[in-house]
């Protein structure tokens, strides 16, 4: 695990709003397939292992955040399931991890964008990574036990260490325009064709 998860009392009602950050529109599960999507068509070897570092980072997240949500409803009664909102997951579900949002919509690959340009990808993974970290603001502003507060900031903290990543990243892309291309171009197209190596 890449930060310890070590939650003592159960509480699906945390759980209820923390699953969003498994697999809600701005979770660690989009993120993952979003950057290890886009790595392919990146057309600097430099982002392309960001992409993949980052991505892969992104994995580990969802692993931790899925340890969350196991010791958060471990042990938790048909009372407790029900008294704390848990109960429409738990009908679908059990107390099994399923990627889904807090508003108990499963996770789609809609949640996330690869059009292959540079440009493109690294505006949209800085603003995933802002979404992302006002969704552990929001879940911090939400959750009281320091159990669950300690590795939610460490995730939040990835998420700004990220944005940064990709703002360095997308200076590159920059510096490769002159200025007779200052826009980036999808770089599989040259003059309306497909390029075929």
């Amino acid at each position: 695990m890449q930060y310890p998860i070590n939650i003592t009392k159960p509480n699906a009602k945390a759980a209820a709003v923390i699953i969003d950050q498994l697999g809600g529109p701005d979770g660690e599960l989009g993120a993952a397939l979003r950057y290890l999507s886009q790595r392919y068509t990146m057309p600097y070897p430099e982002i392309q292992a960001l992409l993949t570092d980052i991505g892969t980072e992104e994995l580990a997240h969802v692993e931790m955040i899925s340890a969350i949500l196991y010791q958060l409803t471990t042990d938790l009664t048909i009372d407790q399931i029900k008294a704390q909102g848990y109960d429409k997951y738990f009908v679908d579900h059990t107390l099994g991890i399923y990627p889904q949002g807090a508003s108990n919509v499963p996770f789609t690959a809609a949640y996330f964008q690869s059009k292959g340009d540079p440009i493109t990808d690294l505006t949209e993974d800085m603003a995933a990574e802002q979404k992302a970290r006002t969704t552990y603001d929001n879940i911090l502003a939400l959750v009281d036990d320091e159990e669950i507060k300690k590795p939610i900031r460490f995730l939040r903290e990835r998420e700004i260490i990220h944005y940064q990543r990709f703002a360095e990243a997308l200076e590159i892309v920059k510096g490769h325009l002159n200025s007779d291309n200052y826009y980036a171009y999808n770089p599989a197209f040259r003059n309306g064709k497909c390029n075929k190596k």
